[in-house]
């Protein structure tokens, strides 16, 4: 049985890139986005290196179409051996001109996305006694960039997360790290 990954925010920029990565390695990958076209673009090219691919539109923002990501993703696989949680989305400007739905946007994206598929990754991996989740931070989750208040909150809070998960689940055997790019040419 090949290895299998789950990626986020797979349909463009790193997230496609990891997304390929791992299957032109040998390993099937599901994957996930909010725009089903270009996802199902990105699993065509999956299964052209001789992969399996599955896509499952989802924003990660909502806990239940997550839950449901990830229940399609076992059962078709019947293991999720890496999580990476790369769905993200930048926001810049004054705080003062940062709405409230601005600031919920950016959280339920780059925080709460990341909190809701370990959440229902977690028990997948413990079942199994082995996994690894990777987040994809920011140096805007390092150093405070101006214009940027509500990003760099998002991005510090996932590397809190990150970093405390981390102690929590060495024991388990589930590896949890961060990788925090630099600035992303993408859509």
């Amino acid at each position: 049985m090949a290895s299998h990954v789950l990626v986020t925010g797979a349909s463009q920029g790193s997230g496609k890139a990891t997304a390929l990565l791992f299957a032109k390695k040998g390993w099937d990958v599901t994957l996930t986005a909010r725009t089903p076209d270009r996802l199902m673009a990105v699993a065509d090219q999956i299964t052209a290196l001789g992969r399996q691919a599955l896509a499952v539109p989802a924003d990660v923002g909502n806990a239940e179409q997550v839950a449901d990501l990830v229940a399609k993703s076992q059962d078709a696989f019947g293991k999720i051996d890496v999580l990476v949680n790369n769905a993200g989305i930048c926001l810049a400007g004054p705080t003062a001109h940062t709405t409230l739905e601005d600031w919920h946007q950016i959280l339920n994206t780059n925080l709460w996305g990341c909190i809701h598929t370990v959440h229902a990754v977690l028990p997948v991996m413990q079942q199994q006694n082995s996994g690894t989740i990777i987040n994809l931070g920011s140096f805007g989750g390092k150093m405070p960039l101006p214009q940027m208040t509500a990003y760099c909150t998002s991005k510090y809070a996932l590397t809190g997360f990150t970093e405390t998960l981390r102690l929590e689940l060495a024991a388990q055997n589930i590896h949890v790290g961060i990788v925090h790019p630099g600035v992303i040419n993408s859509d």
